[in-house]
């Protein structure tokens, strides 16, 4: 990735920042990623949002196997709300291939949605791109 920098990887997680064009990609390795794990990826990543002047969020799921909906609520729910207010509006995700994954996260988020109406949904600049570079560009 031209312009970017690891900012940190650990066992499930690589994490690329373009501090000139306020980008973050973080790209999961391994097929499954504990709740608390990800929590702790997450909480870095925030830590990284607040000192820096980033508007993008690039995730990475093409490694995931398996969908855990408790993980994302959190993200969806705690952790985007948060760094909404630091500035990261623009989220770009890349799912693994498998339709039942994508099917997976789009009933979790019509859920998640019906059931906390004070989300930010509405505020964030979603899609989902095939690449990280069309991520980028998109």
């Amino acid at each position: 990735m031209e312009n970017f920098d690891l900012a940190f990887e650990e066992r499930y997680a690589s994490v690329l920042v373009n501090r000139e064009d306020g980008i973050i990609i973080c790209t999961l390795l391994t097929d499954y990623v504990p709740i608390e794990d990800f929590k702790i990826t997450f909480e870095k990543i925030s830590e990284i949002v607040k000192k820096g002047d980033f508007s993008k969020f690039i995730f990475d799921k093409r490694a995931l196997r398996a969908f855990h909906q408790p993980s994302m609520e959190w993200y969806f729910l705690t952790w985007k709300k948060e760094m909404y207010d630091y500035g990261l509006s623009v989220h770009r995700k890349i799912l693994p291939a498998e339709k039942w994954f994508e099917k997976m996260v789009m009933i979790a988020k019509k859920q998640i949605m019906e059931n906390n109406p004070e989300n930010i949904i509405d505020k964030l600049d979603i899609k989902y791109c095939d690449t990280v570079e069309q991520a980028i560009v998109s």
